[in-house]
């Protein structure tokens, strides 16, 4: 079926209706039925609020003010799949691309005439059917709209007409995964019934996409530089079909901040991995995206003992001037170059061999280096876990 897309006719200013439910959190998941809605304020300090109703959802507040030349302050967005390990239910999601048969999305915006943002599908592929971290394949963004001079990652490398549509292509490479992004020209505020599989097709011609590996995570939103206040998607579908889909992942999950913003990491990842020490058999590593003055981080702790754990601990000294703004699925705090992190309340019992993770993030001046970290745990009567589908809470 051919998209259809309403051109640009319908920019607003900033007032917006109130809806069912509104979150200032900074990383915050809504579970919007097969959906959900998340915050994903990853590179800001600043107010952002976002109000939800069902599958509908609105930048209510946003005081953001960055160059338009470097990273996002947000990526609001609503997803359907897993991000970072936090799945959805019915998704249909994880298919493999050579097994896909239909990709489809219908997308309504409301935009406003100020600020600098984009309005941007991010599609994520990994080489397995499940992550509970950064997808190591490609990311796929789809760029409905944008303002303000901001561009996607990497360098414009071809344009190709899909669907009836014009698209500009940009392609880049980052230590992990490639990126392809496909810039809509000219820009609209709705498409119905886009083919999505088409570009994913189109991806795979060009060796951006394997065709063995898996899409699992679809994510439509606004990536936001400045301004932003107003911007809302005014309902939302995706559906993707094809042979058997691996069931999604129901162990514990790590969500960092965002996937889209870790494109931006100009920089590879550091990484450094303890020692066990403790009454239990406990080791952790830690996996660092950095930009110019901060880094978000995911730590893995492992459970190498023979039983359940109880508790963990995983204590380091930063060897440089980092410090830590948030944390996720852990309780960190830091006293001078000293940090600790505590298991929550959902995520102390590790099965033997397994592992649950946690993240980080932290501001630097100078250099940063990995820390090296000392992992201690307690051991518990083997058990069989029950935990919530998501995995995690936010901690916002």
């Amino acid at each position: 079926m051919a998209a259809t897309v309403v051109m640009l006719a319908s920019f607003v200013t900033a007032g917006v209706a109130l809806a069912d439910t509104t979150t200032c959190a900074k990383q915050a998941t809504i579970a919007a039925g097969d959906y959900n809605i998340q915050t994903n304020e990853w590179n800001s300090g600043l107010r952002q609020c976002i109000t939800t109703s069902g599958t509908a959802w609105s930048v209510t507040t946003a005081d953001f003010n960055l160059a338009a030349n470097g990273a996002p302050a947000t990526y609001p967005s609503i997803y359907k799949g897993c991000h970072w390990g936090n799945c959805t239910s019915n998704s249909g999601l994880p298919v493999q691309v050579s097994k896909l048969t239909s990709a489809t999305t219908s997308w309504s915006t409301t935009q406003v005439i100020a600020g600098a943002y984009d309005v941007a599908y991010d599609l994520w592929f990994n080489s397995t059917p499940t992550t509970l971290g950064q997808p190591d394949g490609t990311e796929v963004m789809i760029w409905l709209n944008s303002r303000g001079g901001v561009e996607p990652f990497g360098s414009q490398t071809a344009s190709v007409s899909i669907g009836g549509l014009n698209w500009n292509v940009w392609t880049g490479q980052q230590s992990a995964w490639k990126i392809i992004s496909y810039v809509l020209n000219p820009g609209g505020t709705s498409f119905s019934n886009l083919n999505v599989l088409a570009l994913i097709q189109d991806a795979a011609s060009r060796g951006s996409i394997n065709s063995a590996h898996y899409l699992i995570d679809a994510e439509a939103g606004f990536e936001i530089w400045s301004g932003g206040q107003g911007l809302s998607t005014d309902s939302f579908s995706f559906s993707a079909t094809g042979g058997s889909a691996t069931p999604a992942a129901t162990e514990t999950a790590s969500a960092t901040p965002t996937a889209r913003h870790a494109a931006w990491w100009p920089t590879p990842n550091a990484t450094a991995t303890a020692t066990d020490s403790g009454t239990a058999g406990c080791s952790a590593s830690i996996v660092e995206s950095q930009w110019s003055n901060g880094f978000v981080a995911t730590v893995t702790v492992n459970n190498t003992g023979t039983t359940a754990t109880k508790s963990w601990r995983v204590t380091w000294i930063w060897p440089e001037s980092q410090s830590i703004l948030n944390s996720w699925n852990a309780a960190a705090t830091q006293s001078g170059p000293s940090a600790t992190a505590l298991n929550m309340a959902y995520n102390n019992a590790i099965a033997a061999g397994g592992s649950t993770a946690f993240g980080l993030q932290s501001s630097f001046t100078g250099t940063n280096s990995a820390p090296t970290l000392s992992c201690s745990a307690t051991s518990a009567t083997p058990q069989t876990e029950t935990r919530d589908r998501r995995g995690f809470r936010s901690p916002w």
